[in-house]
């Protein structure tokens, strides 16, 4: 079958920052995207004509309405190729993100902005809108992918040869997250946490260098490189500034990747979805540590959730939940009053600017002023998204709290009721109930992280090892080790 996808795509300024330019997007393909590889196809835009390839992406998401995408673009001979798309800096590797079930379409692109606000690389983002083969299919978010490369994770290129020395050191690219055979998994050896998990296994994936191009000796040592990591951290000197944690990552990103996880309340919050990167150490045996983020996905996020703590206010992410298990090292670097210092001061001059209401608050309205000339359609394609005042009052459902079938997901159950906090009649109410939400938010950690260098003090759960009685959803080991 012939599918044709036109997409309208709003650019913004190289920061990711949107402003109201609208361009034109097409792409062509004969056979139907799948999750398992992706179909060869054709896309022009203002800036691009050419091959690409396309595949759906997601997990719980492919049982929505609106379907995301990765895409891949190509040369004519199929393989890939580096170009701008839309403005923003060429490369291979892009992501049309559906933002189903965020009624504001604005949380992924927010996440982004303040991480790179508060001075990191976060993907830049484009708005579009997409029409498949005639038939619209709503608003979306044209994302970089999160990829090595010198606009993007800018880490050294590893080599074949890079199996000894300072070359061995890196880098690397990392993330927890779900997995299948294609990538290059380990366990970590610090058992997980979070009251009513099924596992307390904690996957780490290396997703750069690739598998297939990943080094036994490489494999080796970031593997125990994040063994060294996870149990020095838990390790009784823990603290100690020369041989403890500092020495092995970069402290500042950790503390800024807390409060960026805490802010958002995200149910995925350091446990899916959760990207590190180790550098290269230098000739003089400096650099070379683990750090933070880019962070990634984050619709579930900011009160746009009702399961695992992320409709309780008062929750905190690194305490761990009951869907899949935290790694403890949140909470132990919770224990150091140094670390609790670092916090406290860190969020009180981010809160006199990049945290400021003020600042969140213009942000989210200039989204929502750019959407506005779009939004009839999308509601109009998805009108599940919307309910009556008599449907958005009726009591949660457990265990994901949804409401009764509207359309779309499984066999007509509604996807959006199954995992949201609450339900709007519009988009007005929508970023209205946002806007609150951030203000109740930034009110909780303003009264607890003033007390961080004082009398606070993190609940703590011990580690232990939880085995599942079923294979983990996500695939095996990854690399075959």
């Amino acid at each position: 079958m012939l599918c044709t996808f036109a997409a309208s795509l709003v650019q913004g300024c190289d920061d990711g920052r949107i402003t109201a330019t609208v361009e034109q997007v097409v792409i062509t393909t004969s056979k139907e995207p799948n999750a398992q590889k992706k179909v060869a196809a054709h896309m022009k835009t203002k800036d691009y004509d050419g091959a690409i390839g396309i595949k759906l992406r997601g997990n719980s998401s492919l049982g929505f309405n609106q379907k995301k995408y990765t895409i891949e673009l190509r040369d004519d001979q199929g393989k890939e190729v580096d170009a701008e798309l839309l403005g923003m800096p060429a490369h291979s590797d892009w992501v049309l993100l559906a933002p189903y079930n965020d009624v504001s379409a604005v949380r992924d692109p927010l996440a982004f902005q303040l991480w790179r606000d508060m001075g990191h690389w976060a993907p830049r983002t484009r708005m579009v809108e997409v029409t498949v083969d005639g038939d619209y299919r709503g608003i979306y978010i044209l994302s970089e992918a999160i990829k090595r490369g010198k606009e993007r994770v800018d880490i050294d290129k590893m080599k074949k040869g890079d199996v000894s020395g300072d070359n061995l050191t890196g880098g690397y690219l990392l993330r927890i997250d779900t997995f299948n055979d294609d990538d290059a998994t380990f366990t970590s050896k610090v058992p997980g946490i979070g009251k009513g998990i099924m596992t307390s296994d904690v996957i780490w994936s290396c997703i750069y260098p690739k598998k297939k191009k990943l080094q036994p000796e490489q494999f080796a040592y970031i593997q125990n490189y994040i063994d060294t990591v996870e149990k020095v951290i838990q390790s009784e000197g823990f603290a100690n500034p020369k041989t403890g944690y500092a020495r092995y990552i970069d402290v500042p990103s950790f503390v800024d990747y807390f409060i960026h996880t805490e802010l958002s309340l995200n149910a995925d919050g350091y446990k899916r979805s959760a990207y590190f990167y180790k550098e290269r150490q230098n000739a003089d045996g400096t650099g070379g540590k683990l750090v933070a983020g880019p962070v990634w996905d984050y619709n579930l996020s900011y009160g746009n959730c009702n399961f695992a703590n992320a409709n309780n206010l008062e929750a905190w992410c690194f305490e761990g939940a009951n869907n899949n298990p935290t790694p403890a090292l949140w909470q132990r670097l919770l224990q150091d009053p140094a670390f609790r210092k670092a916090v406290k001061q860190r969020y009180k001059a981010l809160r006199k600017g990049v945290l400021s209401l003020k600042s969140l608050h213009a942000y989210i309205d200039g989204h929502a002023r750019l959407l506005a000339p779009y939004l009839d359609r999308h509601f109009e394609k998805y009108p599940e998204l919307l309910v009556t005042e008599e449907e958005k009052n009726k009591p949660a459902q457990q265990p994901f709290g949804g409401f009764p079938p509207m359309g779309g997901g499984f066999g007509g159950f509604n996807m959006v009721g199954m995992f949201a906090a609450y339900r709007v009649s519009s988009y007005d109410e929508e970023i209205k109930v946002l806007k609150q939400w951030l203000a109740d938010r930034l009110a909780f950690l303003d009264r607890n992280i003033e007390r961080f260098d004082s009398d606070w003090q993190p609940h703590i759960q011990e580690p232990k090892v939880i085995k599942m009685q079923m294979p983990p959803f996500g695939g095996g080991n990854g690399f075959g080790i």
